[in-house]
C-alpha cells in the first residue's frame, strides 16, 4: 500500500479545495435540528448526544430533551433523576451525568468561547470542546471525530494507527491547520458532513466527492483500505449474580463498585466474576461494549457483606427507568427473579 511519507512534513489542501468543500456543504447539508442557529446549548447537547450513537436515532431522543429542558439554566436547576429519565434509551449514561454537571457550572456565568476554557468543564473532551467553540464561535481549532479521521486518512493516504495517542495527536495538529479558514464552523462541519454522507465507511462514494480529485486516496484507489481499521477490544465474559430485593414496591439498588461495566451507577447488589467460558445455565445475556453479561439471579434476603459496604438506596420501581435507566436492569426486574 502506498501512502504518503510520515515525517514531520506540513500536510496541505490547497485553498480551491477547501473552497469547493465548503461550498459543497452549504449547497448539500442535511437539515437536522442542531442545525437551526448556532446556539451553543443546543449545539452542545447534540453533540454530547450523537457520541456513540447516530444521527436518525438522536433526533427523537434530541427534541424531546429539549421540549422539556429549554435553556441551560432549565437543565441546571432540573435533578439528576429527571435528566437520565429524559437521557434513557441513549446509553452512556456518564454522559447525562456529567451534562447535567457541566449545565451547573455553565449556569453561573457565560457559555465559554474557547475551547481550552470549555475543556476545564466536566465533560467536556478535546472534541466536544472544539466543535462547540468552532461551531458556535468560530474559533479556529479543528475538530476530530470518527468522520474526520476518515477524511483525513484518505485524503492524504495516511495508513497511521490513528487511535494511539501519538498518532491522533498529529491528526489533531492536521484538523487544527486545516482549521485556519475564515468560516471554521463552515469549514468542521463540511469534513463532518463529508464524512457522514460520502466518505462514509463501507462504500465510499468518491465518484461523486466535491474533493476527490486532490484525494489521495482516490487517486491511488486506497479508499477500501483507509483508514486502517482499529483493533477490537478482547471480548470479557462476566458472570453477574444479581439480586433483586424487593421491600413491598420498592426495590434495592447499590452504587456499582463491583463490575467492571456500568461503573458508578445504581444496579441491584450482587457481584461480577470473569470466567473464560459461559454458563452453561443463565436467565439472559447482554453486551455492553466488550463486556458479554450472562446474568444469573439469585434469591437474597439481605445484603452480602460486601454489598452492605456500598452506597445504597431503595427506590419505588415505577421509579426504576429515573434512578438506573440502563435496559440491563430493565431485563432483570422484568426477569421476575427477586427475592
Amino acid at each position: 500500500m502506498t501512502t504518503l511519507s510520515r515525517d514531520r512534513q506540513s500536510y496541505k489542501m490547497g485553498t480551491q479545495t477547501q473552497k469547493l468543500l465548503m461550498y459543497w456543504y452549504s449547497e448539500n447539508k442535511r437539515q437536522l435540528p442542531w442545525r437551526i442557529n448556532r446556539d451553543p446549548y443546543r449545539v452542545w447537547i447534540s453533540e454530547v448526544m450523537l457520541q456513540q450513537t447516530t444521527v436518525v436515532a438522536v433526533i427523537p431522543y434530541y427534541e424531546k430533551f429539549l421540549a422539556r429542558f429549554q435553556t441551560l439554566q432549565d437543565l441546571a436547576q432540573a435533578d439528576e433523576s429527571e435528566v437520565l429519565k429524559y437521557w434513557s434509551g441513549l446509553g452512556y449514561y456518564s454522559r447525562a451525568r456529567n451534562l447535567h454537571k457541566a449545565a451547573q457550572i455553565l449556569a453561573q456565568k457565560n457559555f465559554a468561547k474557547s475551547a481550552s476554557e470549555l475543556l476545564e468543564i466536566p465533560g467536556f473532551g478535546p472534541y466536544t470542546s472544539r466543535a462547540v467553540s468552532s461551531i458556535c464561535f468560530d474559533e479556529k481549532v479543528g475538530v476530530l471525530d470518527g468522520n474526520v479521521i476518515r477524511v483525513l486518512c484518505r485524503f492524504l493516504g495516511l495508513n497511521w494507527e490513528w487511535w494511539r495517542p501519538q498518532e491522533r495527536k498529529r491528526l489533531q495538529q492536521i484538523a487544527d491547520q486545516f482549521a485556519q479558514v475564515k468560516q471554521a464552523s463552515i469549514w468542521n462541519q463540511a469534513m463532518m458532513e463529508l464524512g457522514a454522507s460520502i466518505c462514509t465507511p463501507k462504500k465510499p462514494a468518491c465518484l461523486i466527492c466535491p474533493i476527490n480529485e486532490s484525494c489521495q486516496s482516490f487517486k491511488k484507489n486506497l479508499s477500501a483500505h483507509l483508514p486502517r481499521a482499529k483493533p477490537r477490544p478482547k471480548k470479557e465474559i462476566w458472570i453477574w449474580h444479581a439480586h433483586v430485593i424487593k421491600n413491598k414496591n420498592k426495590v434495592l439498588l447499590v452504587k456499582n463498585n463491583y463490575a467492571p461495566f456500568l461503573k458508578n451507577q445504581w444496579l441491584p447488589p450482587g457481584k461480577a466474576v470473569c470466567e473464560k467460558v459461559p454458563p452453561k445455565r443463565y436467565h439472559f445475556k447482554h453486551m455492553i461494549t466488550h463486556h458479554e453479561i450472562y446474568v444469573v439471579g439469585g434469591k437474597k434476603k439481605k445484603l452480602s457483606q460486601a454489598a452492605s459496604e456500598c452506597e445504597q438506596r431503595w427506590v419505588e420501581i415505577d421509579r426504576l427507568s429515573e434512578i438506573s435507566p440502563t435496559s440491563l436492569v430493565a431485563k432483570l426486574i422484568a426477569s421476575g427473579e427477586s427475592s
